[in-house]
This record gives structure tokens, sequence and C-alpha cells, in this order.
């Protein structure tokens, strides 16, 4: 079998291949026009049918989709891997990342084709279809709004220029009575075209927020666990699909913390010797989408009170509000964790009602009746 390593780049794909003792049998820089690409493929099948195919490792990057699904269709190649490395080099050129690649294939391909780890190489499961059309919809929609909040702010700094926010007829310049009364409002030459171009995008940005909304709910029906993660309080239908598309297969995760640590909501630390508890900031891997529809969420749980709330007061008590509720968040993915695993919608902790005979009068009893539930408040760390 033969090795093959790809880094990938807009004009060219920088390749390395190896055979199965290890020996570099071609190293090349092929053009991405699409009559370059199938004629290598042809070449690399003719040469590789014949001793069983290839296995081939790609570093991830933003237009991956293209190539991966080009491979894909190659009957000798056995498995494509996209990789994600977790250290830069300070030499770096393309042939020495295509070498590493290759090398680094060809040193652990038992462990990589038995699907374990590999230290210092993070392999990237690529998103199925349904995941990866809500992922695109969900980012687009987050883009989208961003565009009309900076919309918003311009035409406020234009009022606050002139002193002119007090004689909006409504409270918001959102209302429509607003948005009349601004594109009538008596205004310098250049402020007002300003103007009369910012309300035209606000229109266009409003305008392709409905129509991205429709196409969420609609994907949010069809998403295996979308509508299970809905029932968190103050999980809407942007929030749940955006949380659910970036899980996917909840499986791949063995453990809650492996889910936070994905997520990026874990602390880092630097521990080395006698000093084990050098703990950092959380390390913010993975989506920041998730974590700011996670940091939303958290406000809703602490509303509706009961054991969450206690627990968050008690943490800010010690180590103050922002690491609580970083905390917080943790034991949100935790809940959300026992929900996908065991397949059941969140449920509210409510306390056991006791008999009219019988008195509890042990610490540990009374902990235990105080305690949330699995899917509520399941272990996870206390501190920030």
């Amino acid at each position: 079998m033969f090795y093959l390593g790809i880094d990938q780049h807009r004009k060219q794909l920088t390749i390395n291949l190896r055979n199965e003792a290890g020996d570099v049998v071609a190293r090349r820089q092929v053009s991405t026009r699409r009559e370059k690409i199938e004629a290598f493929l042809t070449e690399l099948a003719e040469l590789t049918a014949r001793d069983g195919g290839y296995i081939a490792m790609v570093e991830v990057c933003g237009f991956n989709d293209w190539l991966l699904a080009r491979f894909a269709a190659q009957v000798p190649c056995r498995r494509m891997l996209l990789v994600q490395a977790e250290s830069r080099a300070k030499h770096k050129t393309d042939r020495r990342d295509a070498n590493r690649l290759c090398e680094l294939l060809w040193t652990n391909r038992e462990r990589l084709l038995t699907g374990k780890k590999v230290q210092q190489l993070r392999v990237v499961q690529p998103p199925h279809a349904v995941d990866a059309a809500a992922r695109q919809v969900t980012a687009l929609m987050r883009r989208m709004t961003k565009q009309r909040t900076r919309t918003i702010n311009a035409i406020h700094h234009i009022l606050l220029k002139h002193n002119l926010q007090q004689d909006c007829p409504t409270k918001s310049i959102k209302a429509k009575k607003a948005r009349k009364w601004l594109s009538k409002l008596e205004l310098p030459a250049m402020d007002r075209l300003e103007m009369d171009q910012l309300l035209e995008q606000w229109a266009l940005w409003d305008k392709q927020c409905e129509q991205l909304s429709r196409e969420i709910e609609a994907c949010q029906q069809r998403h295996p666990t979308a509508t299970l993660l809905s029932s968190l309080p103050g999980c809407g239908v942007m929030s749940s699909l955006a949380l659910a598309c970036r899980i996917g297969d909840v499986r791949r995760f063995a453990r809650p913390g492996s889910l936070a640590n994905y997520f990026g909501l874990t602390p880092g630390c630097r521990n080395s010797g006698d000093a084990q508890q050098r703990l950092g900031s959380i390390t913010k891997q993975g989506s920041s989408l998730v974590r700011f529809i996670l940091g939303q969420q958290v406000l809703q749980l602490m509303k509706r009170g009961g054991p969450l709330r206690r627990w968050y007061k008690q943490i800010k008590n010690r180590r103050g509000s922002k690491i609580a509720r970083v905390a917080l968040m943790r034991r949100t993915v935790t809940i959300i964790w026992h929900m996908l695993h065991h397949e059941e919608p969140y449920r509210p902790y409510s306390a056991p009602a006791e008999s009219s005979g019988a008195h509890v009068t042990s610490a540990r009893a009374r902990q235990k009746r105080a305690a949330p539930s699995v899917l509520t408040a399941a272990s996870a760390p206390a501190g920030g």
C-alpha cells in the first residue's frame, strides 16, 4: 500500500508519496486546474492500483470539500484522513509540510487506520451532509445579523452626530414609524446620502434574515437531534440547530468532559514538576458561535432558579461572576451530553413529594434530596 501526504493551497497541491517500506516514491506540485487534477489522479491510480491502493492525508483548511469529494470517488483510495496539527514548525515550506504529513501517516499507519489517537495530531471528522448544510445556514445567519447590527449602529451614529436621537417619534428606531421618520429627516447632503444607503442596506438585511429564518426552521425540523435540544430553557430554533449540527454524533464523545473540551470550555494547564495546579483560562477552541449561544442560554437557566441557580451563586461567591458563568456553561454542556446520550428531553428539577409521616433528619439525606437530577445538573467541574 502507498501513503500520500497533501499540502493543499488555492493554486497548487504539494504531494509526497511513500511506499510500504517508507521510501519516497514521488514528490512534486500539482496545479489545481481541473485537467491537471484529473491527469494526476489517473497517474496515481495506475501507480498504486496493483499494490493495494493508497491512503491519503491532508491538513484541514477552508476549502477541502472538493478535494475530499474527488479523492473519495477514486477506487484505489482506501481512506482520506483530514487532520489538524497541534503545533506549527518554525521552518515551514509546502514541501516540508507535505513530507511531514506523509511521514506521520506512514509512521502511525496502524494507529490511524484503527481509529486510535496520535500525539500532536488531531483527526478531524467531516460533518454529514445534513450537519454541513445546517452549519452553513447558521453561520450565514450569524454574519447577516452582524451586518444588520453594524448598519443600525451607523444610523445611531448619524443621529448622535446631530443630536437628533431625542426627536425620534418612537422609543426604538426599529419601528416602522421611526424608519419613515429617518427617510424624511433633514440632514446635510453627505449625511443624507449615507442615511439613504444605510436604510437600503437595513431593508436588504431584514429581507435576507427573513429568508434564512425560514430555511433554519425547515432545517431544524429535519434535523434528528435539534428538536430534542429545543426543550432546553431559552434554546430556540436557531440555537438548537447550531448546537446540534456542531455536536453531530454524540457517541464520538466518551464523556461529558470531552464535549466541553471540544467547545473550548475547559481550562488550560501548564503543570510541571512540583507545580501541579497551574490552571489558566479556558482554551476557547472549537466553535465561537456555540460558546456565544451557551453564554446567552445560562442567563435563561439562572432566571428559572432551582439547583442550578444555587450552584451558580455558590461559585460566584467564591470565584466571581465570570468564572461562575463559564462553570454553568460547562454544566449546560454536561446536561446536553446526557440529553443526547439518553435521547431524552430536558426535565426541570422538582423535589420529590414526601409523605406526611416521614421525617428525614440526616444531612446526607437532605443533600440527596436537594441534588439536581441527572439531566438537569450532571457531574461537572465546579471551578471556573
